[in-house]
Order: structure tokens, then sequence, then C-alpha cells
């Protein structure tokens, strides 16, 4: 899976509003500048999220960004597909519609478990959990074991 830079801020940017306190909104602008992500850019990405119900926009002097539901109730998974679709594409198709023969047969299981993979991760991690910068358990052993594995091989 490639992590695109839309989704990325996208991201960021719910995290930003996540972190907001209860009633307040918050200006595009500052969520811009908070995250050093371009303002038109995010102004898209924003469209995006309230196409997906998963913010709010208010309009008029006070307006701003809202999330549309508590923070713990929205992964990075409903982000990440919000922006892209599905986490994990294979020729831009669903899983069910490939299918392989020969020496490549196994090769349809390996594309079931990436994504599984990556549910795993993306869909138990919440905007709660990035703001209060507690990552489920597994989670963070899961980056360790790549930190470890990256200064293995001397990254």
């Amino acid at each position: 899976m490639r992590i695109s830079a839309k989704v990325d801020y996208a991201v960021r940017a719910m995290a930003e509003l996540a972190a907001v306190p209860p009633g307040e909104l918050a200006r595009a602008e500052d969520v811009a500048g908070a995250q050093d992500i371009p303002v038109a850019f995010l102004l898209t990405i924003l469209n995006d999220l309230k196409a997906a119900h998963l913010v709010r926009g208010h309009r008029g002097r006070g307006g701003g960004y809202s999330l549309a539901r508590p923070a713990a109730e929205i992964t990075v998974a409903d982000v990440a597909r919000a922006i892209d679709g599905p986490l994990a594409r294979v020729r831009d198709g669903g899983l069910k519609d490939l299918g392989y023969t020969g020496p490549a047969t196994a090769l349809l299981d390996v594309w079931m478990a990436v994504r599984t993979s990556l549910r795993s991760v993306l869909e138990n991690v919440t905007l709660a959990d990035l703001v209060a910068e507690r990552l489920p358990p597994a989670i963070t052993a899961m980056a360790a074991e790549y930190r470890t594995d990256e200064q293995r091989r001397g990254r």
C-alpha cells in the first residue's frame, strides 16, 4: 500500500480537529499552519472528509470545522478510505474478481493477508489514540519491531 500525501495530510488534519476542545471550531488556516499543509489542498481534503461525513463545516464569522463524530469513533482507516478508497487495491479491482493459476495460485491469499494486515493496524487506531499519544499495544509493538529491523539493516 502506498500512503498518499493526501491521506497523510488528511489524517494529520483530523488529528488537529480531534485535539480541539469540545464545542470549539478549527479554522482551516490554523489547521494548515499547525501541520504545514497547503491551505488550498487542505480545503479540498476537508471537502472529501465532509462528503464522507467525518467532518462538519460551519459557516459564518466564527465558522470553521469540527469532527462529525467523537474522535474515539473515527479510525485512521475511515480517513484513508474517505480520501483514497479501499485500503489495498490489486489492479484497481476487488479481490473476489482475481483468479490466478499454476504457481501463482497462492498469490490471492497473499493479497488477502496484506489487506487483513492493513486493517489490523488502521482500523484499530482512532483519532483519540493519536491525540492522546497512546496507541494500542499491538500497534506499538509492531512499530518497535520495525525500528529494530531498520537498525539491524543499518538504516
